[in-house]
């Protein structure tokens, strides 16, 4: 894990600790930094609705696979 010098407003760190839960700073700001980028990338999941071309039914994509038997 690698360190970094942070500055952020107490009232924001505070209300951030509270809101997460977390007993440390640390431990609030690391839950904060998972869920962006969580959310983002669901974000980028949920943008690419309906741009995908599927070239195999539903039923092959939850039966057909040969590995399986």
């Amino acid at each position: 894990m690698s360190r970094a010098t942070v500055t952020l407003p107490q009232d924001l760190l505070t209300e951030l600790m509270s809101l997460v839960g977390a007993k440390s700073k640390t431990e609030a700001v690391l839950t904060a930094v998972k869920d962006e980028i969580r959310l983002r990338k669901i974000a980028r999941i949920k943008a690419m609705a309906g741009n995908m071309e599927f070239t195999a039914t539903a039923d092959e994509l939850r039966h057909g696979d040969p590995r399986l038997g």
